[in-house]
C-alpha cells in the first residue's frame, strides 16, 4: 500500500536529504548496512524489554532505509548490486527484530505463544518471495494491505503500549496473512491470463524472403 500511494511523495521528501548526504560522500550501501545495525539494536531491545527505545531505533532503522534510496538515485549511482544488497537487508532484518520478539516471548510467557513470531516470519517471507517471484516471470505484484513500511509502523504501534503487545502482534499476523493471500490470488489471476502474441511480420517480407531464397537455390 505504501508503495503504491505514497512512495513518490515520500521520494520527493527524501530527495534533498539524499543529495546533501550523498554530497557528504555516504554511499547507500553504507546506509543500508546502517539500517542493519539499528534494526539489530531494535532486537536486543525488543528482547530486553526495553520497547521505548525499541521504538526509537526502529524509526531510525526505517528512516535510513528510505534514505538509502535516495541517495543511490542523488548519486547516480543506482544498480542490480545495490537494489539486492537491500532487498536481503530488509529481510534479515526482518527476520532479527522477529528473532527478539521471540525471545522476549519465550522469557514472559509461557507454551506455543512463541511460534507467533515463526508465523509471522513466515508471512513476511512469503509476501517478499511471491513479489520477486512474480516480477520474474513479468507480472507485477506491489501493493497490499501490509507491506513492510506498514509491518514497521505496526511493530512500532504494538510495542508503544506493554499490555497490547501480544494482541497487536494477532493482529499484524491477520493482516499479513491477508495480504500473502490476496497477492497469491492477483498474481495467480494474472498468469492465468494468455501472453500477448508476437506481431506477425509484413506480409512483403515474407514475400521477399522467399524471393531471395529462390535466388539463392538457382546460384
Amino acid at each position: 500500500m505504501f508503495d503504491g500511494k505514497f512512495r513518490q511523495s515520500a521520494d520527493a521528501t527524501m530527495a534533498p536529504v539524499g543529495r546533501v548526504l550523498g554530497r557528504a560522500g555516504l554511499s547507500a550501501d553504507v546506509l543500508t548496512a546502517g539500517g542493519f545495525v539499528f534494526a539489530l539494536a531494535t532486537a536486543v531491545c525488543i528482547a530486553s524489554g526495553l520497547f521505548w527505545q525499541a521504538i526509537v531505533l526502529l524509526i531510525l532503522a526505517g528512516a535510513l532505509d528510505l534514505l538509502d534510496g535516495a541517495v543511490a538515485k542523488a548519486t547516480q549511482r543506482t544498480s542490480k548490486r545495490g537494489s539486492f544488497f537491500d532487498s536481503v537487508v530488509d529481510r534479515v532484518s526482518d527476520a532479527v527484530m522477529l528473532g527478539g520478539v521471540a525471545y522476549y516471548i519465550s522469557a514472559h510467557h509461557h507454551g506455543t505463544l512463541v511460534l507467533l513470531p515463526f508465523g509471522l516470519l513466515t508471512t513476511f517471507l512469503m509476501i517478499s518471495y511471491q513479489r520477486s517471484k512474480a516480477e520474474s516471470l513479468g507480472i507485477p505484484a506491489k501493493g497490499g494491505l501490509m507491506e513492510r513500511a506498514e509491518r514497521l509502523v505496526l511493530l512500532g504501534v504494538a510495542l508503544s503500549y506493554r499490555a497490547w503487545f501480544i494482541p497487536w502482534l494477532w493482529v499484524m499476523l491477520a493482516l499479513t496473512a491477508m495480504t500473502m493471500v490476496g497477492r497469491f490470488y492477483r498474481v495467480w489471476q494474472a498468469a492465468e491470463r494468455p501472453a500477448p502474441a508476437a506481431p506477425s511480420p509484413p506480409r512483403h517480407y515474407g514475400e521477399r524472403l522467399r524471393r531471395r531464397s529462390y535466388r539463392a537455390s538457382r546460384h
